[in-house]
């Protein structure tokens, strides 16, 4: 499969600049996050892709929405591959208003509030990932999915720290990464 941390978001911009969390509930994209969305998108159109997972966060349902438009591909929502909670951009947008947003995606199968309600440590992180990882190897075409997620779960399905808009080959039947690192 293909794991895809989202365009750069608002909060990462403001972060990166300050390293303070500057208090965004659940950021749109930048304009240079959209361009990250697109260039995925011509990146990953002849790469047999059959569907796309997403995480209900705004920034990773932007960055999904080119992709699933250029290859007219299902697009699946599973708060399995959120991030961990630990900033404000972590609060999601309620399920109800996301499926507003969004009519054409199905949300009925979420939790209104589906994301904890406190930080959340890291080994849920890495447990999430590796309820992921055991679903993924059961089916039988995993390769042809493109997971559109973020940085704490990405790190913790390969042990690699990814930039915005970078995507990555995992095979969900190799071994978890031994060592993480949780520095963003």
């Amino acid at each position: 499969m293909i794991l895809l941390r989202h365009g750069q978001s608002e909060f990462n911009l403001a972060f990166t600049a300050t390293r303070r969390d500057p208090g965004i509930v659940d950021p749109r994209l930048t304009p240079l996050g959209h361009e990250q969305a697109e260039r995925a998108a011509e990146a990953l159109a002849h790469e047999g892709l059959q569907r796309i997972i997403v995480s209900p966060y705004t920034r990773a349902l932007q960055t999904a929405a080119p992709i699933a438009k250029r290859l007219n591909i299902p697009v699946y929502i599973n708060p399995i591959v959120r991030e961990r909670y630990a900033f404000f951009c972590d609060i999601g947008t309620p399920r109800a208003e996301l499926q507003h947003a969004w009519p054409h995606l199905d949300f009925s199968h979420i939790e209104e509030i589906w994301w904890p309600p406190i930080e959340e440590p890291a080994d849920s992180v890495i447990g999430r990932a590796a309820l992921f990882r055991a679903e993924m190897a059961a089916l039988p075409d995993w390769s042809q999915t493109l997971v559109v997620s973020h940085w704490g779960f990405i790190l913790s399905m390969t042990g690699t720290s990814a930039m915005n808009g970078q995507w990555l080959r995992c095979d969900p039947n190799a071994a978890p990464p031994a060592q993480i690192v949780w520095h963003p």
